[in-house]
C-alpha cells in the first residue's frame, strides 16, 4: 500500500493549510501545511479549516479513520502564530479565542472516525495540544522530533486543554513538570509515560500511523490503544508510587502545595502563568475537565493582554528576528567557512568555548601551557558530555564522536590547520599581544583572531596585529554550556567578512550573538560595572549583604550583584575597575572600602573567600547562601543583626542598582556601541539576568517613561554627584517624549 494513491481530491479551500486525500485502503490523510512559511503555527482559521476537514471525514463514507501529517519537512506544528496572540487588545477577546480552540479540538476527540497524529518533528505548543487531542500518536525517532508545552516562557498557559490531557495520559506530576518548565519531551520519553502509542523510524512513520488507525478503526470507540507490544506505559516503582499519590486526595493536595512554594520560590510571584497553570490542573484534578476548561479559559484571556505576557513576547520575536541578522549592513556579506577552530587557554571559559564548538560539530585543538593544564580542561569538557550521556541526551557513542574532534597540545602545532583562533587568557594586554603574535607567526595567512576579553578593547589588542582587519572580539558568559548569549565586538577595522564569521559561529554554538561596537567594556561589561559598584555603596552605607541581595531578586534579578562579585571574582573587578574609570570618570568609581577587600585576599568563589561563605565553612551553617560576617571587619563597618531593618529602603536598593545599569546602556546607545534598543534589550537579559518581565533596559524605560526614568536619576544626581550623570540619550528622550520602540 503506498500513500501516493488517493481516491479523493484536493480540500475545495485551495488557500486553506489543511488538505485531506483518502487512500484506497479507507485512511485518509490530512496535511497541515501553511501557504509560504518555513514552520507550521495554527492559524486563526485553523477552528475553521478543522470542522471542515472533519465534517468531510464523518460524511465520507469511503474513509474508515485518518492520520493527520506536516506538510514542512522538519516541524509537525510549532505552536499558535504568535502574531496572532500579540495583535490582542482585550482579555475579552482572548477568552473567546481560547473556547473556540477547545470546540475545535473537540471536534477530534468526538469524531466518529479514529484520529491519528503521525508526528515527525516539533510539536509545541497548539501542536502538541493538537496531538493529544488525537486518538493516538505516533512519533518519528528522529532527532527532531520533540514534544512540549513551552507557553509558560512566553508568560501564557496552554490554551487548548493540553495540560489537561497530558495529565490523563502522563499524570498530574508530569503535567504540572512540563506545564511549568516548558521543558521538551523526547520521543523514548513520551512512550514511556504513556502519551506516544508508538515510536518508529521516520520512514515508515505515515504506515504505521495508518495501521494503528485502521485497527482503532476495527475495534470500534472508544479508540484507545496500548502502546505497540505492550499492556500500557512502563511504570516503575516510583511511577507506581506517583501514580498512588495522585489518586489519594492527602497526596494530590501535597502535589500541589509543593508545586505552588517551589513555583513561587522560582518567580518570586513575577509571572502569573505558573500559578495559573497550578490552578487549571488542580481544578482538573479536583473537579473534572469542564471546569478545568472554563478556569484555563479566563486564565489565558488574562494572561494574553498581561505585560508579562507582552514583554516576554518581544523578546520571542526580538531573538527570532536576530537568528536571521548576519551582524552586518551589507547583504552580499558572506562569512568564511570555519571547519577547524584553535583554543587558546584550557581554563574554564576557554573548555567551555571548545566544548560548545565540538557540540556545533566543529574540531577543536585546544592549547594551554602545560598538561596539567591541558588534563583540567579536558576534564571539564568530558565531564560536561557525561552528564548529558547520564541525562540521555547523548549516547555514549555520540560522545565519543565528539570527543573525536578535540585534540590538546601545549605548542603551536596544529595552529596552521584553524580558520579562527580565539584567545582566552589572562586580562592583561601584554599577554594578549603576545598571544596574538605568536598566532600570526604561526597561523595560516589570514586566521582570524577573536579574542574572549571582557574589558580590553579590542583595537588595543589589534594595534599588536598586522592584519587588525581579521581581529574581532567573541566574548563569552560563564559558564560559556548554560549562558545564552555572546558579544561580537568589531572595530573600526575589523572586516565584515569577520564580523558576519564570527556571528555565524555563535549561531552554531547555540547563542543569541548581538553585535556592538568597540570600547571599554564594549555593553555587557560596562554596564554591570555601574550596577555592581552602587550595590557597593549600599554596603558601604550599611545595608546589609544580604539585604542587598534579597532587595535584587525580589525585583526579579536571578541571583543579587554582592553574590554576582564573588562569582565574577573581586580579584577581576578590581582589576578592571581601573580601566573602567579611566575611560568613564566617576560613573564607574566603587566606593573607597573596596580595595580593603582585595587587599585581604578576598577573590570570591574561587578562593572561597568573598562575601559568601564556601566550603567547609558553608556546609556548617546548613542550607542556602549565607554571607560572610567577616567582610564588615575587613571594610570597617559594624556586624548587622539579622532583624534590623536597613537602613535604606528596600525600593531605594532596587532602584539605585538597577538604574545605574539602565542608564549606563542608554550612554551606551547614545554612543553608537549598540547598533539598536532591541540588542541592548537581549544582551542585557541573556548576558546579565535582566529580569525578562521587565523586557529589558529599553522596554524598562518605555514601560516607566523617559521623564520619569530622568526625574529619578536626577534625584539621585542631586545626592549623591557625578556618578549618576544621566545619559544624553534619555534627556533627549525626555524632552522628545519620544519611545526607545514604536
Amino acid at each position: 500500500m503506498t500513500t501516493t494513491e488517493s481516491t479523493a481530491t484536493q480540500s475545495p479551500a485551495a488557500k486553506s493549510p489543511v488538505s485531506l486525500e483518502v487512500r484506497p485502503d479507507g485512511v485518509a490523510v490530512v496535511t497541515y501545511d501553511v501557504p509560504g512559511e518555513a514552520v507550521n503555527t495554527l492559524k486563526p482559521t485553523f477552528a475553521g479549516d478543522l470542522e471542515r476537514i472533519m465534517g468531510q471525514i464523518a460524511s465520507n463514507p469511503l474513509i474508515k479513520a485518518a492520520i493527520l501529517v506536516s506538510g514542512k519537512a522538519d516541524t509537525w506544528i510549532a505552536g499558535a502564530d504568535i502574531d496572532m496572540l500579540k495583535s490582542v487588545t482585550t482579555a475579552a477577546q482572548a477568552e473567546a479565542m481560547c473556547r473556540a480552540g477547545h470546540e475545535a479540538v473537540l471536534r477530534i476527540v468526538r469524531s466518529p472516525k479514529p484520529i491519528v497524529a503521525a508526528i515527525h518533528g516539533a510539536a509545541l505548543g497548539g501542536g502538541l495540544e493538537v496531538a493529544l487531542a488525537c486518538h493516538a500518536r505516533v512519533l518519528s525517532d528522529d532527532k527532531k522530533t520533540v514534544l512540549g508545552l513551552p507557553e509558560v516562557q512566553l508568560g501564557l498557559l496552554p490554551g487548548i486543554n493540553g495540560l489537561q490531557r497530558l495529565a490523563e495520559r502522563a499524570g498530574l506530576q508530569a503535567a504540572l513538570d512540563h506545564g511549568l518548565t516548558g521543558k521538551n519531551m523526547r520521543p523514548s520519553k513520551a512512550r514511556q509515560l504513556g502519551v506516544a502509542d508508538d515510536v518508529v523510524p521516520a520512514p515508515i512513520l505515515k504506515e504505521t500511523a495508518a495501521a494503528l488507525a485502521l485497527k482503532l478503526a476495527a475495534a470500534g470507540p472508544p479508540f484507545r490503544p496500548q502502546p505497540a507490544g505492550k499492556k500500557g506505559p512502563k511504570l516503575d516503582a516510583a511511577a507506581l508510587t506517583r501514580a498512588a499519590l495522585e489518586q489519594n486526595p492527602i497526596g494530590r493536595a501535597v502535589l500541589f502545595q509543593q508545586a505552588q512554594k517551589q513555583t513561587r520560590e522560582k518567580t518570586g510571584g513575577h509571572y502569573p502563568a505558573p500559578e495559573r497553570i497550578i490552578e487549571v490542573l488542580r481544578t482538573y484534578a479536583e473537579r473534572g475537565f469542564d471546569a478545568s476548561r472554563d478556569v484555563e479559559a479566563r486564565a489565558f484571556g488574562e494572561l494574553v493582554v498581561s505585560s508579562t505576557a507582552h514583554r516576554l513576547m518581544e523578546l520571542f520575536f526580538a531573538t527570532n528576528a536576530m537568528k536571521k541578522d548576519t551582524g552586518v549592513d551589507d547583504p552580499s556579506v558572506q562569512p568564511r567557512k570555519v571547519e577547524k577552530i584553535a583554543m587558546i587557554g584550557a581554563g574554564l571559559m576557554g573548555a567551555g568555548i571548545a566544548y560548545v564548538s565540538l557540540n556545533a560539530g566543529i574540531a577543536v585543538r585546544l592549547r594551554d601551557r602545560d598538561d596539567a593544564s591541558l588534563g583540567r580542561g579536558l576534564k571539564y569538557v568530558t565531564d560536561i558530555l557525561g552528564d548529558r550521556v547520564k541525562k540521555k541526551q547523548l549516547t555514549p557513542l555520540e560522545r565519543d564522536q565528539k570527543l573525536a574532534l578535540l585534540t590538546t597540545t601545549t605548542d603551536t602545532s596544529g595552529l596552521k590547520s584553524a580558520d579562527l583562533v580565539i584567545e582566552a587568557v589572562f586580562e592583561d594586554l601584554a599577554v594578549k599581544h603576545a598571544v596574538l603574535r605568536d598566532v600570526e607567526a604561526n597561523g595560516k595567512d589570514g586566521v582570524i583572531f577573536a579574542s574572549n576579553t571582557s574589558s580590553i578593547p579590542i583595537s588595543r589588542i589589534a594595534a599588536a596585529s598586522r592584519r587588525p582587519e581579521n581581529v574581532v572580539g567573541m566574548h563569552y558568559f560563564s559558564p560559556v554550556h548554560k549562558m545564552p548569549l555572546l558579544e561580537v565586538i568589531r572595530t573600526e577595522a575589523t572586516s565584515p567578512e569577520v564580523v558576519a564569521t564570527a556571528v555565524a559561529v555563535g549561531k552554531r554554538q547555540g547563542k543569541t550573538v548581538i553585535v556592538v561596537n568597540d570600547g571599554v567594556g564594549f555593553y555587557t561589561s560596562r554596564i554591570l560595572g555601574p550596577y555592581m559598584n552602587e550595590a557597593s555603596w549600599l554596603l558601604a552605607e550599611g545595608v546589609s549583604i544580604e539585604q542587598v541581595d534579597r532587595a535584587l531578586v525580589a525585583w526579579g534579578w536571578p541571583v543579587g550583584p554582592l553574590a554576582l562579585l564573588d562569582e565574577v571574582g573581586i580579584d577581576v573587578a578590581a582589576h578592571i575597575g581601573p580601566i573602567m574609570i579611566e575611560a568613564f570618570g566617576d560613573r564607574m568609581s566603587p566606593p573607597p572600602t573596596m580595595a580593603k577587600l582585595v587587599s585581604d585576599d578576598r577573590k570570591g568563589r574561587k578562593n572561597e573567600r568573598g562575601m559568601y561563605l564556601y566550603g567547609a565553612a558553608a556546609k556548617k551553617k546548613g542550607k542556602g547562601k549565607h554571607p560572610d560576617e567577616s567582610v564588615y571587619a575587613v571594610l570597617g563597618l559594624p556586624v548587622p543583626k539579622a532583624k534590623d531593618k536597613p537602613p535604606v529602603a528596600v525600593e531605594e536598593i532596587q532602584m539605585r542598582c538597577s538604574l545605574q545599569l539602565v542608564n549606563e546602556a542608554l550612554h551606551c546607545l547614545g554612543e553608537g556601541v549598540l547598533r539598536s534598543p532591541r540588542d541592548g534589550d537581549v544582551g542585557a537579559i541573556f548576558g546579565l539576568g535582566f529580569p525578562p518581565f521587565r523586557g529589558g533596559p529599553f522596554r524598562y524605560v518605555d514601560a516607566l517613561g523617559p521623564a520619569e526614568v530622568l526625574r529619578r536619576i536626577e534625584v539621585y544626581e542631586r545626592r549623591f554627584g557625578k556618578r549618576w550623570t544621566p545619559a544624553p540619550a534619555l534627556v533627549e528622550a525626555a524632552r522628545t517624549g519620544k519611545r526607545f520602540y514604536d
